[in-house]
């Protein structure tokens, strides 16, 4: 259910082979990767009662995982979005998603809203600026998206603590 080499390898070479196909490429990657993401919130969602509950009730912890998945649910967009966004392993916030029963419309949305916001990025990059653009994606971008999501989390946790 999971593609083991990260999407963007792929796409960036074949955006530069054909950018014309830009979009209709970013958009392939983008539904691709939420179909996977769906399989991974399956997964997660359909294992747990069967493995998980009966190893965590074995050590008595059933009870806190009930608290961090109520925790996990409140913020579990931006959980979703954020592993979206960033390098950070999206299958494993789908499974994760599954396993704490967050709403399925919530992860869906996050899910697209991120990965085509991160698809479509690329492309856009790569179809406006074409190769040179190349080295400074590979190089820069997964710590620009790690610092765009830490400065707009934390402009939303600022305006809740400070207004």
């Amino acid at each position: 259910s999971f593609f083991p080499i990260p999407p963007h390898v792929m796409l960036i070479p074949m955006i530069l082979a054909a950018p014309h196909k830009a979009w209709l490429i970013a958009g392939v990657c983008t539904a691709a990767s939420v179909a996977g993401g769906v399989a991974g919130y399956a997964i997660g969602y359909l294992a747990f009662e069967s493995v998980g509950a009966p190893v965590l009730d074995f050590y008595g912890k059933l009870d806190k995982f009930d608290e961090f998945r109520a925790y996990f649910n409140e913020y579990g967009f931006w959980a979703v979005s954020g592993a979206g966004l960033t390098p950070f392993p999206y299958k494993v916030i789908t499974i994760t998603s599954g396993l704490m029963h967050l709403d399925f419309g919530i992860f869906m949305s996050a899910s697209v809203i991120s990965r085509g916001a991160r698809f479509f990025l690329l492309a856009a990059l790569l179809w406006h600026f074409g190769p040179p653009i190349r080295s400074f994606i590979e190089r820069y971008l997964p710590q620009l998206t790690i610092a765009f999501f830490v400065l707009l989390f934390g402009g939303f946790v600022a305006l809740r603590y400070l207004l």
